[in-house]
């Protein structure tokens, strides 16, 4: 029956209720049902009711786990065993390093080694696509179907779920209208909506590029600090400006407006990632510190929107060598890298050179 939600409306309603700190249930195999709540969104009265049902652990990343020098039996996460004397201020310790230094002996930290950590990797990814820190208070329940229903809560299959986290949704142009600009009069801004109720992201076109020919573009991730705010700390405003008006020059291009916050960890994060930064972490570091990897971003994206407007090659506007790599994987050709160097500040030359140390930007 079409009236009932889908796998991928489903998950669309997990990451919402995650957000809302309401608990989601996850079923397995072998009948293997949890509850998992959002460590960042727990209350108080919910941490108190998840222990009535059993005994919870809190599942982190392993990058997460690296920091806390828990042991991370599962490879790519630890479940570590929440005490009976905790309460939700350990719990969100566990989850979020701002006060790592100020309080760094969180354990020692005892972490599950049995049992499959299936449903906690599953819940781990939820929290992840919400733009929550990737952490997750989990507890086992009998008849995670019956318990959903009797709870109202939404109820996720794991075999259904986990493919879809790895996947990018189909994107659709939902409008696009002409939009004069200072680079250009003959701008159009197109939307694109994404299938599974994520962001939308744009595509800025100039002039009317040839669909013939390479056209010069630049995949730019969405930056609020940097592209509205005029923040020193990174490259970003003059990167979007820079791309803008080269394009204005040569009377044609496309610039792709990815909305990936602070490298796909969202706005929140990212500013927890500064709090870091501030205390002497470098942006790869800041990210690993809060269970994140380097860059959490989709570039295919970009390529999907270039697909969809008609697009075949460009000239890439970027210093990046995996957006490079990308565009020629996903089927779409790069003739020409085409440098973007500006924008460099006192209070960003140590990011910049992080970035070129650690993730091989051409700077």
């Amino acid at each position: 029956m079409s009236l009932i939600p889908d796998i991928t409306e489903l998950l669309a309603r997990a990451r919402a209720d995650l957000r809302m700190g309401v608990p989601v249930v996850l079923t397995g195999e072998g009948g293997e049902s949890v509850l998992a709540v959002a460590a960042e969104t727990l209350s108080p009265a919910r941490l108190a009711d998840l222990r009535d049902l059993g005994a919870p652990v809190i599942a982190v990343t392993g990058r997460r786990a690296e920091t806390l020098k828990a042991r991370a039996y599962d490879g790519d996460l630890a479940r570590v065993l929440i005490p009976g004397f905790a309460d939700l201020a350990w719990v969100q310790a566990v989850a979020d390093p701002s006060d790592d230094l100020a309080q760094p002996m969180k354990g020692p930290l005892t972490t599950e080694r049995q049992g499959s950590a299936a449903l906690h990797r599953l819940a781990i990814g939820l929290t992840k696509s919400a733009r929550l820190l990737p952490a997750a208070v989990v507890v086992a329940v009998a008849d995670g179907r019956g318990f959903a229903a009797a709870h109202g809560l939404t109820c996720l299959d794991h075999a259904r779920a986990a493919p879809h986290l790895g996947e990018r949704s189909p994107l659709h142009e939902v409008a696009a209208a002409r939009l004069p600009m200072e680079v250009s009069e003959a701008g159009r801004l197109h939307v694109f909506r994404p299938e599974d109720g994520g962001e939308e992201h744009y595509a800025v076109e100039i002039g009317r590029p040839d669909r013939d020919k390479p056209v010069l573009a630049r995949l730019h991730s969405a930056c609020f600090t940097g592209d509205l705010m005029g923040s020193l700390k990174c490259d970003c405003g003059p990167q979007l400006r820079g791309a803008l008006a080269q394009m204005g020059e040569e009377g044609a291009g496309v610039l792709l407006y990815l909305n990936q916050e602070g490298r796909g960890i969202g706005l929140a994060n990212k500013m927890r990632a500064y709090f870091l930064q501030d205390q002497g972490f470098d942006t790869v570091e800041a990210n690993h510190r809060l269970g994140f990897e380097d860059d959490e971003r989709d570039f295919r994206l970009g390529s999907d929107i270039l697909k969809s407007l008609g697009f075949k090659a460009v000239r890439l506007l970027t210093n990046n060598p995996a957006k490079i790599a990308m565009m020629e994987r996903t089927g779409i050709a790069v003739t020409e890298r085409v440098p973007l160097k500006v924008g460099e500040t006192a209070h960003n030359r140590g990011y910049l050179a992080t970035k070129a140390a650690k993730s091989g930007h051409m700077l």
